[in-house]
């Protein structure tokens, strides 16, 4: 356990040491979502009815955007391969690994999601329904992103095959989560679609890790 903090304490201090990514990764979702008016028009009805859709696709593609720094850096310098002999298993340092990153991203994302909500006209009942599930969602994104960004450690152009990887895999929690945004609206309730986003996020846990770590030997090979 002290490993597996040590290494999450480790890469949020490289995080925000380096800066430059965490406030990429939030420029990106705040313009993401301040242009969405601009080109669906300013009409409050239209935007309320898509406004959870918005903040969500916002926050993928903010969450793809981050990705390269999961695995990149430590492969550049050697620290990957250290990983791989120490005694922390591997599929721990991934988890560990993907806790820092949504603690940098997802959470981060989440705190923001109110204030941005607001700019897309959301009905005032629905923003903590929508912080709540990516509070719960971001979790499962930044998993599943260790796989991709193990997948494609080491090619050429990483950040566009993270994406083609995991944008199919991110429908499951984007539909989730504005479904439960969507069901708080229609007064049919959320927690239904919560609890699913929860399921996915909570099977990630286990199962992500193990993927990601295989595909890491696999480059490392």
């Amino acid at each position: 356990m002290a490993a597996f903090l040590g290494l999450v304490r480790r890469d949020l201090q490289l995080a925000f040491r380096q800066g430059g990514d965490i406030g990429l990764v939030l420029g990106f979702f705040i313009l993401a979502v301040v242009l969405f008016p601009f080109g669906v028009g300013p009409e409050p009805e239209a935007l309320r009815r898509i406004g959870a859709g918005i903040v969500w696709v916002a926050a993928l593609l903010s969450a793809v955007l981050s990705l390269d720094r999961l695995f990149a850096v430590d492969h550049a310098d050697g620290g990957l391969d250290l990983m791989v002999l120490s005694a922390l298993p591997l599929e721990l340092a991934v988890l560990a690994k993907s806790t820092a990153h949504w603690l940098t991203t997802g959470l981060l994302l989440t705190v923001a999601s109110p204030f941005l909500a607001l700019l897309v006209n959301l009905d005032g009942q629905a923003i903590p329904v929508l912080a709540v599930s990516l509070l719960i969602g971001t979790p499962g994104l930044s998993l599943l992103g260790a796989i991709a960004a193990a997948l494609t450690i080491g090619s050429r152009r990483p950040s566009v095959l993270s994406s083609l990887v995991l944008l199919p895999l991110y429908l499951p929690p984007l539909i989730f989560g504005t479904g439960a945004v969507e069901a708080v609206l229609t007064g049919t309730g959320s927690r239904p679609h919560l609890l699913l986003l929860g399921a996915f996020s909570l099977a990630a846990v286990p199962l992500a890790p193990l993927a990601a770590a295989a595909a890491l030997r696999q480059a490392l090979d």
